[in-house]
């Protein structure tokens, strides 16, 4: 079962998608994979991730990965990514095509995975070359991500609103 929890900074997703792997690991501990590159060395974003590892507490086995979703990914275990939007900012300098290859890989997988997504594409186009390949990426993915899931929700407010 593969499911996308899309939504803006701070509208509930992770907490959503944390709730739906736990009831689909039923008695195994699930995965959760962090893709944060924590080298920029940003005091708020360390802030978010401690919240985020306080609110999982110990119910999650932890994974580090950045760049290489497939690599870590197992068939018959069930796998929280959160999130999408920090691998693709990992992954930016490389091509569509290989981050959709990826995916693909991901798609063959015989695993439980829940994706998280921010939704920036509902904004201004930005001025810079670099947040705009950013955002036209995120979108990108996100239309990728929709197809291979079997459920999507659209988050709002803490509220899941399911799309597909």
């Amino acid at each position: 079962m593969f499911i996308l929890y899309f939504g803006g900074q701070k509208s509930g997703k992770s907490k959503l998608a944390e709730k739906k792997t736990l009831e689909l690991s039923k008695d195994k501990k699930p995965y959760y994979i962090a893709t944060y590159n924590n080298s920029y060395n940003d005091i708020e974003m360390a802030s978010r991730i401690h919240k985020h590892k306080k609110q999982r507490k110990n119910k999650f086995k932890s994974i580090e990965e950045q760049t290489n979703l497939p690599k870590v990914i197992k068939n018959k275990n069930t796998y929280l990514i959160d999130c999408i939007s920090m691998w693709l900012l990992n992954n930016l300098e490389l091509d569509e095509k290989k981050l959709i290859k990826q995916l693909k890989k991901l798609s063959k997988k015989d695993a439980n995975i829940v994706f998280v997504l921010n939704d920036v594409n509902s904004g201004v186009i930005p001025m810079d070359k670099v947040s705009r390949k950013f955002v036209d990426m995120t979108g990108v993915i996100g239309q990728k991500l929709a197809l291979i899931c079997d459920e999507v929700y659209e988050v709002k407010l803490g509220i899941s609103k399911r799309i597909k």
